[in-house]
């Protein structure tokens, strides 16, 4: 079965030989979000929440409705715990501003691990920053695992949160995260989970899960880019403060006091970007359609093909080697930068992706500059397998 073709990019003149392997980065649209998006700019476009007029009112039905979509994919309890953002940085940034300003002070600790994406990084040293807490990272075995034993034995009575990436954006580990959460409950640590690399390529669910707050991005989940999402439990939501202030999150505003908004509009400053919320609703209903038994059965076999292959190439590491993988590969290759790898794929029509990938400190970890990473989306075949191979022969002439 074949998906390449719900794609317009790829049935474009000048992409008709796009070999596309950066959907880690940001997935293609399907047409039927591309047309989800237009199609309420051209017909049923208002601003939101505040209008008692009919147009204004089929914006609100449509934008909410998706609400409980996100409610639904990831089978939270409470429609008010979805809490829309502009991507999984956004959402980050709020719970480390709100939950960190009300929970965390002077010799508390933060754990991440040594994978996660700046992302997961630079909001938590703020808060530390600002707080006087500091960060406790937890490292990877030979494998590119979360060594499981060393974060058990980081938790105390100082841990006052536990954020950690759920599939890695460089090793393509999948954390153990039902595990994580189970350990951390224990001691009463709340956990958040950087779902960005996970939202597309697996199901979710929040409350068998058990975790305390949940992130993604919509530009990963074949949706648009400037629109995310929070999870979080409606009593840690309740307690936080905004994180930003303006229209819609108020109740009642006078110069000397304002009452905020109830959940999830206590978060929720200002317009949000309405037509993309309406079309990461669409984007849901497709991969849903679609099916995660088939996506992850078709991931799988484009993994291992592009493993297999990989590992027959004189000079090449692969780096992370987890049986509980998703569809992403990091190499490096001895003759070539990964700079100049990704510059001769191009010219290949072979897009991947070359540099740190937002990951300096697991580069420095792992002792390398940078990487190529190749990551997979369900338009993906195994003739652009074959094509990434060919580039990779290229290279390798260029270069010996």
């Amino acid at each position: 079965m074949s998906f390449k073709q719900d794609f317009p990019i790829f049935q474009a003149s000048q992409n008709k030989q796009l070999v596309y392997l950066d959907s880690a980065a940001s997935t293609q649209k399907p047409q039927c979000v591309i047309d989800a998006e237009s199609h309420f700019y051209q017909t049923d476009y208002a601003n939101i929440h505040r209008g008692v007029y009919q147009l204004s009112e089929r914006a609100t039905t449509a934008f909410e409705a998706v609400r409980e979509k996100c409610r639904d994919f990831i089978h939270a309890k409470h429609t008010h715990e979805i809490i829309f953002t502009s991507g999984t940085t956004a959402a980050i940034n709020l719970v480390a501003h709100s939950f960190g300003l009300l929970n965390v002070k002077a010799g508390d600790e933060i754990i991440l691990s040594v994978m996660e994406h700046h992302s997961n990084i630079v909001p938590w040293q703020q808060l530390c920053e600002r707080s006087g807490a500091h960060l406790k990272i937890i490292p990877l075995n030979e494998h590119g695992e979360l060594d499981f034993e060393l974060f058990q034995q980081a938790l105390n009575e100082n841990t006052k949160l536990i954020a950690v990436i759920h599939v890695s954006n460089v090793l393509g580990t999948i954390n153990p995260i039902k595990k994580i959460v189970a350990c951390a409950h224990e001691k009463n640590i709340p956990v958040l989970f950087d779902g960005a690399q996970a939202i597309a390529h697996m199901p979710v669910d929040v409350q068998a899960l058990d975790c305390d707050f949940y992130v993604f991005s919509a530009h990963k989940l074949y949706g648009p880019t400037g629109v995310g999402v929070l999870y979080g439990k409606t009593e840690l939501l309740e307690k936080m403060p905004p994180y930003q202030t303006g229209g819609d999150m108020i109740r009642k505003v006078t110069f000397e006091k304002t009452e905020f908004n109830v959940l999830p509009f206590k978060f929720e400053a200002g317009t949000p970007n309405i037509a993309g919320v309406v079309a990461l609703g669409t984007a849901i209903d497709y991969v849903k359609q679609i099916g995660f038994d088939v996506i992850q059965s078709h991931e799988k076999k484009l993994l291992m093909a592009v493993t297999t292959a990989l590992q027959k190439i004189n000079g090449l590491k692969i780096f992370g080697s987890s049986v509980h993988k998703s569809s992403v590969i990091s190499f490096a290759l001895e003759c070539a930068h990964p700079h100049d790898i990704a510059t001769i794929l191009d010219q290949s029509n072979v897009a991947v992706r070359a540099g740190h990938h937002c990951a300096m400190p697991l580069m420095n970890y792992l002792g390398v500059p940078a990487l190529t990473r190749v990551s997979f989306g369900i338009y993906n075949d195994l003739e652009d397998v074959d094509y990434l191979m060919f580039g990779l022969c290229k290279v390798r002439e260029i270069f010996l």
